[in-house]
């Protein structure tokens, strides 16, 4: 008994006449497939038809895609083989050849994924995140004039390329909407590639508090008070040690006071009270003094915007 050669096999395989039907049927709807045949005529002083047949693997591979975004709203839908890719023909060494390129929702979502890469986020709520400054123009004059000074902000950047030094001290009461703006600003940053780090005081103190242990405090602080701009969340919120007031909070105003590196803050309290808040000691001591030198660096890095309205997280 002898072993058919594999070659010989496959051969014969291709004589089958079922086989061969299929395979011709496959060749004629690529070679006739409109797009495909838009390329030739384009390219016809260059293809030829030993170009088209040594070809074949790679024009079916294109037919049998879609050849523009789908719309589907999301590229871990799209039926391609490469997700949030359409294929391209081009003509490289004698050969047609299958490029892929993103699709328009696949630039999108790159787009917003840039975005978000801008934004560094430590314990801030994901809906902040996504506020952007549409949100906060409402018929309440407070929300109103801080859309106003935002853009402002905004265009400064626009049109000089370099950041205002001095930014917002917003302060009101709780809910309506302080965290928001802050959100609203790193988004439009983020968008003219400006990179933000948004900060939950209260939560990144307590951090802190914990990192001493294991030797990441200097580490932290650093990545905080170098950030092209700075966003303070909440300030006065927390109950603040001398150490957090002092050490932290006093080392990172002096830096970006004296970068000149934009700075925003959000608080229920106004400077008075926020001063007032600052010079509270845990001892019962009232240290006004060393209160006092935090609030001359926030009043000379921020000017300060009272937001009023309803309480939104009702």
């Amino acid at each position: 008994m002898t072993i058919e050669r594999f070659g010989d096999a496959l051969k014969r395989v291709v004589k089958v006449p079922s086989f061969q039907e299929r395979y011709e049927k496959m060749r004629r709807d690529t070679l006739e497939d409109p797009d495909v045949q838009q390329f030739f005529s384009d390219h016809s002083h260059v293809i030829n038809t030993d170009m088209v047949e040594r070809s074949m693997p790679k024009l079916y591979e294109y037919v049998t895609q879609s050849k523009t975004c789908c719309g589907c709203g999301d590229t871990e839908q799209c039926k391609n083989v490469l997700k949030g890719f359409v294929p391209k023909l081009h003509i490289v060494r004698n050969l047609i050849e299958v490029k892929y390129e993103r699709c328009e929702q696949k630039i999108i979502e790159d787009e917003r994924r840039s975005v978000s890469n801008m934004i560094a986020s430590m314990h801030m709520p994901k809906d902040v995140l996504k506020a952007t400054l549409e949100s906060l123009m409402t018929d309440e004059p407070s929300r109103i004039e801080i859309f106003k000074k935002a853009v402002a902000f905004i265009e400064e950047y626009r049109t000089t390329g370099r950041l205002p030094s001095k930014g917002f001290y917003i302060y009101g009461p709780f809910g309506v909407g302080k965290s928001f703006v802050l959100g609203a600003l790193a988004n439009e940053l983020a968008s003219l590639q400006v990179r933000s780090i948004v900060v939950f005081m209260p939560e990144f103190l307590r951090e802190l508090k914990n990192s001493i242990q294991d030797q990441t405090l200097n580490e932290k602080i650093d990545f905080v008070k170098k950030a092209p701009v700075l966003m303070l969340d909440d300030i006065g919120a927390e109950t603040m040690t001398s150490w957090a007031r002092d050490e932290i909070l006093g080392t990172i105003l002096h830096y970006r006071m004296s970068e000149q590196l934009p700075t925003f803050m959000t608080s229920n309290f106004d400077y008075d009270g926020l001063e007032n808040h600052l010079a509270q000691s845990r001892t019962g001591d009232i240290e006004q003094v060393k209160s006092g030198r935090i609030m001359e660096r926030i009043r000379s890095m921020t000017d300060p915007i009272q937001m009023t309205g309803r309480n939104r997280r009702q």
